[in-house]
């Protein structure tokens, strides 16, 4: 069980846990391994625009300077489509906004104004960590959180004085009816946090879950499981087979979850997911149909998680759970 806890909090946190590790643990090293070249390839790559109708760009917001924002390009290229909102919780629940740039960017060119905590941390136009603190392949790592769930929630107070603030480009243009959070990892367990907020329409969990001991491993959090009857609304869990190591906690969430819809999408990806592969690869693929259809009703997205022949029931790859829906 101590060995199962430091390699979670390893995930959850940052590579530098590692050293908590006992030498010798099978597979530990070389995860860590593969994990660090993972992510130094990652920082090389560009950023991209994503595949919907409009092309994303990152930056930071002067309104909002310890947040990155991803956005659509050509704000007036909407017309009468407003931006619905995703705030997202970083993994590790580092304040590297730019962890997660290519699924953030990929959701924003669907119409999307998607908000995480942090600075540009790592690829394209990245800044160097603050004093004392150090990088890892291009990511910062560290033993404790750097952002808390608040932090998350912070960006949907932005967005909505944005919408009225004269001057904003944002005025009249987001659709403060329509915000969902999500996050990966230690992040994933903020999107939970955040969930409770009566502002949420819906919630992804990427990676992650309440761990099931009821311990705390992560120094500066706090949570157990009954933050899971404080969810309000449809919710998705997206995990990595049985080589993620937050699956049992994930799945142990996903059957303990009765009140509300709830979905489960689980696939031998690991706890890295999909978020590496350019555009985000098959997680920011259906994340979107989620978001779609969870936010804007779309009937066509929707068909991706209902009906016994839903898109993902067809799907080799992702193995499709669901109660409520």
């Amino acid at each position: 069980m101590r060995i199962a806890i430091l390699a979670l909090t390893t995930a959850l946190i940052g590579s530098t846990a590692l050293a908590q590790v006992p030498p010798g643990t099978p597979g530990v090293e070389e995860q860590a391994k593969r994990d660090a070249e993972g992510r130094a390839a990652f920082a090389r790559m560009p950023d991209t625009p994503g595949t919907g109708p409009y092309p994303a760009l990152k930056e930071i917001d002067p309104s909002l300077s310890d947040h990155v924002v991803y956005r659509p390009r050509d704000l007036a290229a909407m017309k009468d489509r407003k931006l619905a909102v995703l705030v997202w919780g970083n993994g590790g629940c580092r304040d590297d906004g730019a962890s997660a740039r290519h699924h953030l960017a990929q959701i924003a060119s669907y119409g999307y104004l998607a908000i995480a905590p942090g600075r540009i941390l790592s690829g394209p136009g990245a800044t160097p960590p603050p004093p004392g603190r150090s990088t890892d392949g291009g990511v910062e790592t560290r033993l404790a959180v750097a952002t808390s769930y608040t932090d998350v929630l912070a960006g949907i107070d932005w967005a909505v004085a944005e919408n009225s603030r004269e001057g904003s480009p944002y005025k009249g243009r987001i659709d403060t009816a329509k915000i969902a959070v999500a996050g990966h990892s230690c992040g994933g367990l903020q999107a939970i946090q955040a969930g409770a907020d009566p502002r949420i329409k819906t919630v992804i969990v990427h990676n992650s879950g309440v761990f099931t001991d009821g311990t705390n491993p992560i120094r500066g959090m706090s949570v157990d499981k009954s933050i899971l009857n404080k969810l309000h609304t449809p919710v998705l869990y997206v995990l990595g087979g049985k080589l993620d190591v937050a699956w049992v906690n994930g799945s142990d969430d996903y059957r303990r979850i009765t009140h509300v819809p709830v979905a489960m999408l689980d696939a031998p990806v690991g706890h890295g997911g999909t978020f590496r592969e350019t555009n985000g690869g098959d997680v920011a693929r259906f994340s979107i149909d989620w978001l779609e259809w969870q936010l804007r009703g779309d009937k066509q997205a929707a068909k991706t998680f209902t009906g016994a022949d839903c898109g993902l029931c067809r799907d080799p790859k992702w193995k499709l759970e669901r109660k409520g829906i």
